[in-house]
């Protein structure tokens, strides 16, 4: 039996520690509890996140609500928490790299016996990957265009800045919160980045190149002012977001390795554990850093003991969450004001409804944009 042969047969038996269908459940946990923050956090009077600063003032909203607890905890609690889906995503976009670009093989490569893997140059990989971006910022962008100029409140937008959000260098200009609109697509320029990052520093590299980046994107926070704009420029860009991402290539490159295939009472203890932790962690800036980490180890978990109902669920969920992350800004822009009128669970699920059923109607659009070639 040759080399290629045995390589083959131990790739389709091998036991994947996460499932093509467990990736796209992890994806729709995370567009769910991204879309529902969007609507969450924009009510006055509900308890606001840390997301890209750390402010004491809102940890301190959190334990109110927590140790007096009323109908509208759970819009408090998914507006607190609903934003750490995007740590889910970037960690899920460093693991499908590495299995698109270091471990993939093609079949006939392995027919052949040559054991070549897809290496695609610089421009190809750059190329491709800002044009997949492209192809969900161009519709989102142009429908919400639309709608926010029909609607009241309508946002000044600058031809410069509409420049630099479509080729996705918006992230690095001054006052990114205040000039990024809809918020949400703040994630392109930060996934463009992380693209780049990857291409250039650590595409086939020793992990410990990894480990280190990681470690100096962390050291660039620990010593900012919590609440200052340092902190809030750094966040908005790869250095707040390489925790997850390179935890997601360490993850593709070793996880089959260490053979963590727990029993579900085991995973279901490591989920408590970590939602313990998370909320522990929140209430001091230098362990909040790190949340992303056991945010990452509480979605396994999550996928891993869900009833196989609810898995196909937030899989099918997953398989819209593209669309969904573009045009959610679209059913908030309309549906916001009946939060603000203060029937905040009318305006929620008319929201949810119109969501997804707007996410299910784009997705068809963007399917007819042809797909980039590598």
């Amino acid at each position: 039996m040759g080399f290629a042969q045995m390589r083959n047969e131990e790739l389709e038996m091998r036991k994947e520690f996460l499932t093509r269908d467990e990736c796209t459940a992890m994806r729709g946990i995370a567009i769910l509890a991204i879309m529902l923050h969007n609507y969450c956090h924009f009510i006055g009077s509900i308890v606001k996140e840390n997301e890209y600063q750390y402010f004491t003032s809102h940890n301190e909203g959190l334990w109110q609500v927590l140790t007096h607890p009323d109908a509208l905890l759970p819009v408090h609690l998914l507006s607190y928490f609903g934003h750490y889906g995007v740590p889910v995503f970037l960690f899920l976009s460093g693991f499908g790299l590495v299995l698109k670009y270091e471990k993939n093989l093609k079949i006939e490569e392995l027919k052949s016996g040559s054991l070549q893997f897809f290496n695609p140059s610089i421009l190809q990989f750059l190329r491709y990957h800002y044009l997949k971006l492209l192809r969900m910022l161009i519709v989102g962008f142009t429908l919400f265009v639309i709608v926010d100029i029909m609607t009241p409140g309508r946002f000044q937008f600058h031809w410069d800045n509409v420049i630099a959000q479509l080729l996705m260098y918006i992230n690095v200009l001054p006052t990114p919160d205040k000039i990024i609109w809809p918020g949400i697509y703040w994630f392109f320029g930060l996934m463009i980045e992380l693209y780049i990052v990857y291409r250039l520093l650590l595409y086939r590299q020793k992990s410990w190149i990894v480990i280190a980046l990681i470690a100096v994107c962390w050291l660039l926070q620990v010593f900012c002012d919590p609440e200052g704009e340092t902190l809030n420029r750094l966040r908005y860009n790869f250095i707040g977001g390489m925790l997850p991402f390179g935890v997601g290539i360490l993850a593709g490159r070793y996880v089959e390795h260490l053979n963590l295939h727990l029993s579900r009472w085991a995973w279901g203890i490591v989920l408590l554990g970590t939602t313990i932790l998370i909320v522990i962690m929140g209430f001091h800036y230098q362990s909040w850093l790190w949340i992303p980490l056991l945010i990452i180890v509480g979605t396994i978990a999550l996928v891993k003991v869900l009833p196989q109902q609810l898995l196909t669920l937030v899989t099918w969920f997953g398989t819209i969450s593209a669309a969904m992350f573009v045009v959610h800004p679209i059913a908030r822009k309309l549906f916001i004001t009946v939060a603000w009128r203060q029937d905040i669970y009318d305006g929620l699920i008319l929201y949810v409804i119109v969501a997804i059923a707007l996410s299910w109607a784009v997705k068809k659009v963007i399917d007819q944009i042809p797909s980039p070639k590598l």
